[in-house]
This record gives C-alpha cells, sequence and structure tokens, in this order.
C-alpha cells in the first residue's frame, strides 16, 4: 500500500472506532416492562437503627440481584386526606415475570427478608406492567 493509502485507512479506521464509541455510549438501557412496588410497616416502638438497616439492607439487593433494573425507595408521608398504612416503600422494575420471580428466590432477598421480619407489621406487595 502507498503512504497515502495508510494514511486515508488509518482516518477511516478511527471513525469507525470513534463511532462504535458513541453509539455504546447513547445506547439505551434494558427496557423495563414490570414493576413491583414493596411496602412495609414497621412494629410500634422499632429503633430508627432497625429502619435505617432495612432501607440499606434493600437498597444493596439492586447490586446483588442481576434482574433487578430499577429502583427507588422512600419512606411515606400523609399528604391530604390519605392515611398511613405503611412506613416505607420500595419500588423495583424487571424485564419480565421470571425476572421478577428470581428475585423473590434469590438468597439474597430470602436473607434480607430473614433478617428484618421481626421489625414487620404487615407487607404489602403490589406487582404491576408498565405501559408505554
Amino acid at each position: 500500500m502507498q503512504r497515502e493509502s495508510k494514511g486515508y485507512a488509518l482516518i477511516v479506521g478511527l471513525f469507525c472506532i470513534l463511532g462504535l464509541l458513541i453509539y455504546g455510549a447513547y445506547s439505551p438501557a434494558r427496557k423495563a416492562q414490570k414493576q413491583q412496588i414493596f411496602c412495609f410497616s414497621f412494629v410500634k416502638d422499632v429503633k430508627t437503627q432497625a429502619v435505617e438497616k432495612h432501607m440499606r439492607d434493600f437498597a444493596t439487593l439492586k447490586h446483588e440481584i442481576p434482574q433487578v433494573v430499577g429502583y427507588t425507595a422512600g419512606k411515606t408521608f400523609v399528604a391530604g386526606t390519605t392515611n398511613q398504612d405503611y412506613d416505607a416503600m420500595h419500588y423495583l422494575t424487571f424485564q419480565s415475570e421470571e425476572d421478577m420471580k428470581a428475585f423473590a428466590q434469590s438468597e439474597a432477598y430470602k436473607t434480607f427478608v430473614n433478617e428484618n421480619k421481626a421489625n414487620w407489621a404487615k407487607t404489602l406487595v403490589v406487582n404491576a406492567e408498565i405501559q408505554p
């Protein structure tokens, strides 16, 4: 190959690599199709440290269980005429019902339940599809 042709090939190659990098940076994340909301009401006189441990432990499940696409959580509050039946909520998204089942059957989730269930007065789990 002539020197000029090698230069053009190098430039074209660099543009191809740049294109792949840009495509990889802007490719969409995994799309969630299912959502699951976990609501927890704690027993009376539960210690603040126990509630904080519960929140931390559930949040770490996002990193330990690969089926979880997204996670947010928070403590509930009263607004307007609503009543506060639950103290904390965790919102998870998944790609499929199989992923939701895998989450519920995972060792990490079972450990979370066993370590924290003594502090719960009641729980509620709501499953739903995500509308486009």
